[in-house]
């Protein structure tokens, strides 16, 4: 079988073979590994482990997942392989231990291929690590996939793997998901939190994945909570095949005020007509989130920066070199260290802003809105060495609906609603309330069976 037939398989379908024995785990591994080895000019891979992913295909694993490959997103930590979370910062880092998301993936029967490209330290909306090169859109390889999860996107996306570890502190699942015509899941806060991140002022950063399928993520969910389930937290569980009808609220508008590309707009209002016609209510708002929410988000950001920029030997590890770090990391913890005072203000609202969205959505079950303010964005335009405040302008003008969902830690999810005039994907969000992964998954499900997606990205199977 060629190596590029395996890749119509989702996540699902290739375990069920491997389960059955119609292929085996090497089989499907191998033939990952022929289409990895077809991409390498997507720049999505930053360490491959071939040989160890053969290795581990041919022992016998029990996971729901068993024998389905993947890749490792470059900010988390797989024993004896290399970690440069993008950086040059980091040197020849080799990772002691691996991460307890990436145990759990593993426990899941999820075989790694390797690690993943990521922007430095996952800081902003691009993967175009100075370090390490661009990451190319597989849709058209002049565009960006977005970040932080890019390389991830990339490669699932062009049918490399089905689907790949990802993970989301401002948008970094969603926001590649929308770039790459994917499905993208944020999860509530607690469900499977960043490793550390109960160390940030405002617990923002959760695990995920990328997947071309909405029930490619609820396998994975499933998989993840049948070891580790939340107590706090109902179970995504078995999506109901009859969901009931929803009262879902859509919006446009940025919270920054400034226009909305037509793109995003119509993309987000074809997502309405499809709710519509599914028998949900749908009622157009007024944009729920307040400017001050972004502002407040993008100060604690920069705290993020001014701790890996000021501490980087110890949260990473003793040979980090922050003098390595890129122009827009220092830049971004001058800003938050240049006025303490308000970057404290704002932490402290921003602790009291998933009250404010808990009562947004007391009226809603889901909030509809774009992923992203514009089609993805060129590779060069959100590059890291230009000017601060120019670069700090296009990221607000670029992705100003997903960080809210973070400061929330409240679900969301991106799905693929169709492509442009340029043939790039546009992706639409939905937001819940804390714990309602399942609804917006029932609802995803439900549009993508009324509006089917493409299974492949076309750059990648022309060049097969």
């Amino acid at each position: 079988m060629n190596a590029w037939e395996l890749a119509d398989w989702d996540a699902v379908e290739t375990a069920e073979r491997v389960k059955r024995r119609e292929v085996s785990a090497a089989e499907v591994v191998e033939a990952a590994i022929t289409r990895a080895r077809d991409a390498t000019h997507l720049g999505a891979i930053v360490t491959p482990t071939f040989e160890r992913a053969l290795e581990t295909a041919a022992k016998t694993s029990s996971g729901s997942l068993a024998g389905v490959p993947t890749f490792i997103k470059d900010l988390a930590q797989v024993a004896g392989v290399r970690t440069s979370w993008g950086t040059a910062a980091s040197g020849h880092y080799i990772s002691p231990r691996s991460d307890p998301s990436v145990l759990a993936m593993e426990r899941s029967g999820l075989i790694s291929l390797g690690k993943s490209a990521t922007p430095e330290l996952g800081l902003t909306g691009t993967t175009e690590p100075l370090a390490f090169g661009v990451c190319r859109n597989p849709w058209n390889l002049k565009y960006s996939t977005g970040g932080s999860s890019g390389g991830a996107a990339a490669l699932v996306a062009s049918g490399v793997v089905p689907l790949a570890h990802a993970s989301d502190g401002g948008g970094s699942v969603r926001i590649p998901a929308s770039c790459c015509g994917l499905v993208g899941l944020k999860v509530t806060r607690g469900r499977m939190d960043m490793e550390g991140s109960n160390l940030l002022p405002v617990n923002i950063a959760v695990h995920g994945v990328v997947s071309r399928s909405v029930r490619d993520t609820v396998a994975f969910w499933d998989a993840i909570e049948g070891q580790r389930g939340s107590r706090r937290l109902p179970p995504i569980g078995a999506l109901s095949n009859k969901p009931p009808r929803l009262r879902i609220a859509a919006y446009f508008d940025s919270p920054m005020g400034q226009p909305v590309h037509p793109d995003a707009r119509a993309a987000t209002e074809r997502a309405m007509k499809w709710c519509e016609q599914l028998g949900h209510e749908v009622q157009p708002i007024a944009c729920p989130v307040e400017r001050q929410v972004t502002e407040d988000f993008l100060r604690m950001w920069g705290f993020v920066a001014f701790a890996q920029a000021r501490a980087g030997r110890v949260l990473m590890h003793r040979g980090f070199d922050s003098s390595k770090l890129e122009p827009w990391t220092h830049d971004f913890a001058r800003y938050f260290s240049a006025d303490l005072r308000s970057a404290f203000t704002a932490i402290r609202r921003l602790r009291g802003f998933s009250q404010t969205w808990a009562r947004v959505m007391e009226k809603y079950d889901v909030v509809l809105s774009p992923t992203l303010a514009e089609p993805p964005a060129a590779l060069g335009h959100l590059q890291t060495d230009q000017p601060f405040e120019l670069l700090f302008a296009r990221l607000i003008s670029y992705t100003p609906f997903t960080v809210a969902m973070n400061a929330s830690g409240a679900p969301a999810l991106s799905l693929p609603m169709g492509l442009n005039a340029d043939g790039l994907p546009m992706g639409v969000q939905l937001a819940g309330a804390h714990g309602s992964e399942r609804t917006l998954l029932e609802l995803a499900r439900a549009l993508e069976e009324a509006n089917p997606w493409r299974k492949r990205a076309p750059q990648i199977a022309s060049s097969a």
